[in-house]
């Protein structure tokens, strides 16, 4: 029995035994391993089990030094996150400097060998960069018609693993949606995040949420401050971790903020998430 045949079995057997009463999902929170003010190793989990309401960590595969695709330096994070009982939702930065998504050989080796990982690791979601010349041209089909080539086929590699590739790109929302909708497939969608579509398109964020929807895996939650409810911001985050819930967004908020050091990640971070639940108690009490 494959990874897919089981998650597939579990499901289907606990909506049958507990048909009608389960209760709303929790919120979930990560933060990214490369904003937290450690070196590569197993010090990340150590300090995301410190911060109040933070139950994973968003790992690089490349990272100084650091490469997931090799098995045991996988697996020596899927025994550190055992270890201090941190999950690991979700793994970025899957390219080395200078790859384009572009050379269909480089970039099927960079996801395939991400997808290996995050299946080593237990990781459901795989965050795919598309930023600047890796990012389509959605009004010129010989820009994005290899990238809908390419994703169709990874997104089954995908498929067969439990896992979903969530393309995080420069583009406005409505073009993330034709791209999601042309490449069509189930285990391919996108990674949202909100400062970066208002940074590249200002006004879009909050309305994109609602143009994406059910197409959001996952979303990153940053602030030109640490602090989400601090100003300056280019997000009103309030407004949008409401309209992420409005959508039906249950997938998992990973932190993206930077911090002086890693005690001010504790403080932040545990800032953010009270602020996240509190914006959320208040919407629906049902949210926790």
């Amino acid at each position: 029995m494959d990874r897919r045949t089981f998650l597939g079995g579990s499901l289907a057997l606990s909506a049958t035994t507990f048909a009608g009463t389960l209760p709303e999902l929790p919120l979930k929170f990560g933060h990214r391993q490369a904003n937290m003010g450690v070196h590569p190793g197993e010090e990340v989990f150590a300090l995301a089990r410190r911060i109040r309401g933070l139950s994973g960590v968003e790992l690089q595969v490349m990272w100084k030094g650091q490469d997931l695709t090799q098995r045991e330096t996988a697996l020596q994070y899927k025994r550190g996150a055992n270890r201090w009982a941190v999950e690991v939702p979700s793994l970025a930065g899957i390219w080395k400097p200078g790859e384009s998504v572009y050379d269909r050989p480089i970039a099927e080796r960079a996801i395939a060998g991400s997808v290996r990982a995050a299946e080593w690791i237990g990781a459901s979601v795989i965050l795919v960069a598309l930023y600047k010349k890796n990012c389509p041209d959605m009004q010129d089909e010989k820009s994005y018609a290899p990238l809908v080539s390419l994703f169709q086929k990874m997104g089954e590699q995908a498929r067969g693993s439990g896992v979903v590739l969530g393309l995080e790109t420069s583009l406005a929302p409505a073009d993330d949606r034709k791209l999601i909708h042309l490449i069509a497939h189930s285990s391919v969608k996108t990674y949202f995040d909100a400062t970066n579509v208002e940074t590249d398109h200002p006004g879009q964020a909050i309305a994109g949420i609602g143009i994406l929807g059910a197409d959001i895996v996952q979303c990153h939650l940053k602030n030109e401050n640490p602090r989400l409810d601090q100003k300056p911001a280019k997000v009103d985050w309030a407004v949008a971790c409401r309209r992420l819930q409005q959508v039906g967004f249950r997938g998992w908020h990973v932190f993206e903020t930077r911090h002086a050091d890693t005690e001010a990640c504790v403080r932040d971070t545990e800032a953010n998430i009270a602020f996240v639940r509190r914006t959320l108690s208040s919407n629906s009490p049902a949210a926790f």
